[in-house]
């Protein structure tokens, strides 16, 4: 599909829930496009998950447009079960998926167009001019790790959620797990049943009584919309909603890893980590359950950042205040199961008025009463 001589209309990059329901509701409204994804087959991050990791953890993940699919199994692992109905998914609609592609660069082509490059494969590189671009690469590949004085003289074990390898890889190994999100609670309660741990966040983990309703959540993502319609960097919708025990972890919960996490250490020495008021505490491993950041260093050449350093979203949270051009779902709001399918049919919406000529909608403006602006930026 790169062999066109004529600029499409759309290009989408990303095949995951959002880049999916984004195609979709692309199709939906008559627009060509041509979806480009990085991995080898449908899935997404949900490829790469942890094999302990089941749909009864991921509740809503696998949920799109116009998808009568039947209700998986609690008990089927993610890593298959997300991957197998996106593949049934793309064949049903006959979504454009292209792929392996890896975009790495997007930039302004002239005339109105923007050029998308992808990695060399094969021993040639490949491009796609196009009118718009919906960029749907979430965050699964920037894991982050903070730097802590002494981290490269660690001797032990160290893991990212991001490349997980079970509980096993941890037994017998006295492990701090760093975080207070959603994956440190998940996986504290499976390590915690296997060896010794010790729970250290940056700030004090924020504990729901009150049941998760549907209004909780579109609250939460009412939140994170806020930031980046004022160009702030998003916080996950995730660190908004609020931490809840599940049934799994009760173990671990008996066994007292869940009380009192004390705040991150200070730096790290070979063989465990100290604190600020200088106590050492020995460790074996650090599981750092730290969180990802946006996917986009490949629309850098377009200059969206905002001098707030986020990129700035108009109303909708798709579209890019600082080129209306470029919609991105995945990002802030729709970087969660909650958001993402409603932000694949506004950047469907956004992808039209773009093509249309008309103009985005104004920018939100800050407490203090000035409009924010989409200028400025790396």
């Amino acid at each position: 599909m790169d062999e066109r001589t004529e600029p499409w209309p759309a290009v989408v990059v990303g095949a995951g829930q959002a880049g999916l329901a984004a195609s979709y509701h692309l199709g939906r409204l008559g627009i060509e496009h041509v979806v480009l994804d990085a991995d080898e087959g449908p899935g997404g991050a949900w490829r790469h998950r942890w094999d302990s990791l089941t749909m009864h953890d991921v509740h809503g993940v696998a949920d799109l447009p116009d998808d009568h699919a039947p209700a998986p199994d609690p008990a089927g692992r993610a890593n298959q079960v997300v991957p197998a109905r996106f593949a049934a998914y793309e064949a049903r609609h006959g979504l454009p998926v292209v792929r392996p592609v890896r975009v790495e660069r997007v930039e302004d082509a002239g005339g109105g167009l923007l050029r998308v490059t992808a990695a060399p494969a094969d021993g040639r590189v490949r491009g796609w001019t196009t009118r718009t671009l919906v960029n749907a690469t979430g965050t699964w590949t920037r894991p982050f790790v903070p730097h802590y004085p002494g981290l490269e003289r660690f001797a032990g074990l160290q893991v990212h959620t991001h490349d997980y390898p079970g509980a096993e890889a941890f037994r017998g190994l006295r492990t701090v797990v760093v975080g207070a999100g959603a994956s440190a609670v998940q996986l504290l309660g499976e390590v915690a049943l296997v060896t010794d741990t010790l729970w250290v966040t940056r700030r004090p983990p924020v504990w729901r009584t009150d049941d998760f309703t549907p209004e909780a959540g579109r609250e939460a993502v009412a939140l994170v919309e806020d930031r980046v319609r004022r160009g702030l960097p998003p916080a996950s919708v995730v660190s908004v909603t609020g931490l809840v025990l599940r049934e799994q972890e009760r173990a671990a919960e008996a066994l007292g890893a869940y009380a009192d996490p004390r705040p991150v250490f200070s730096s790290v020495e070979p063989h465990g980590v100290r604190f600020a008021d200088g106590s050492v505490e020995p460790v074996d491993a650090i599981l750092w359950a730290t969180g990802f950041r946006p996917a986009i260093g490949h629309l850098a050449p377009l200059r969206l950042r905002s001098a707030a350093g986020g990129v700035q979203l108009d109303r909708h949270g798709t579209t890019a205040v600082a080129d209306p051009r470029v919609q991105l779902v995945g990002y802030g709001p729709s970087a969660s199961t909650i958001g993402a399918q409603k932000a694949g049919r506004f950047a469907a919406l956004g992808v039209r008025r773009a093509l249309r000529g008309e103009a985005v909608g104004p920018a939100s403006a800050d407490p203090a009463g000035a409009a924010v602006t989409g200028a400025a930026a790396r």
